[in-house]
């Protein structure tokens, strides 16, 4: 199998275009098969207050109505991801910009939760794995929003790590992949206020207890979740780390190993 390297940029980097500039051109050097996914950063929020559109956010999720949608949609969809895609193009790495619905790549049902009702808030079904290869193949490198479908004709706002996490899945069965979550923090800190303080190594064994002895900011636990069930689904790799240190992570010299062992 070849290798795949599916990564994941943070919202923090996105709001701070002299980062995001850096960490593209560092992408833009990674050899082979590659494939980036992006959030949204604070933009559409920003946005949405310009135009007098209410923002709700339950225990850290946006609730995202209908007017909402369309800001999440021309934002996410639209602006960052094109100026993701034209800064790549800059650097000569040939990347194409997505959402879930285009070439149906990622389709998802509208989220159904006992006591909250998250709006047009996406959980995803499946990726269309053959048409995503066909890209890597021809050696274009698909750049996602975190938007998707119903195959209905609704686009839902979907969180980017699970997008990154259900790429990884998908295509783990044609590629040995190394997934990749990249922020603005060093790994998985002991203490959120020592960006030194990174656990190297997280098997389940140790998320199990400094979860259970809340030693883990809890910002961070969908993520490790996440990451967890990349690596049982067939994942090869799973690191979470600064985007400033693209290369070291790609190299596994940096940020935070996770395993399943």
């Amino acid at each position: 199998m070849s290798k795949l390297y599916i990564i994941k940029i943070g919202g923090n980097i996105i709001d701070d275009e002299k980062l995001l500039s850096s960490f593209l051109k560092e992408f833009s050097l990674i050899k082979g098969k590659k494939i980036l996914v992006h959030g949204g950063g604070k933009l559409a929020t920003s946005i949405a207050e310009q135009l007098h559109i209410p923002q709700q956010v339950v225990e850290g999720r946006r609730i995202t109505d209908a007017e909402t949608l369309k800001v999440v949609t021309m934002v996410y969809a639209g602006y960052i991801n094109k100026n993701i895609v034209a800064q790549l193009q800059a650097s000569h790495c040939n990347a194409l910009g997505l959402s879930g619905a285009d070439g149906n790549t990622i389709s998802a049902h509208k989220r159904s939760h006992a006591t909250t009702d998250y709006g047009f808030v996406g959980d995803v079904d499946s990726i269309q794995t053959d048409f995503i290869s066909s890209l890597l193949e021809r050696n274009i490198t698909p750049v996602f929003s975190p938007v998707t479908h119903d195959q209905q004709g609704q686009l839902l706002n979907t969180n980017a790590d699970t997008i990154a996490q259900e790429l990884a899945k998908g295509l783990s069965s044609l590629f040995e992949v190394t997934l990749i979550y990249s922020f603005e923090k060093n790994g998985v800190l002991l203490d959120t206020g020592d960006n030194n303080s990174v656990i190297p190594v997280l098997n389940p064994a140790l998320y199990k207890k400094l979860k259970a002895e809340t030693k883990i900011y809890s910002g961070m636990l969908p993520k490790l979740e996440n990451a967890f069930t990349a690596l049982s689904a067939g994942v090869n790799k799973v690191i979470i780390g600064h985007a400033a240190n693209l290369k070291e992570l790609v190299a596994g010299n940096s940020g935070t190993m996770i395993i399943n062992e």
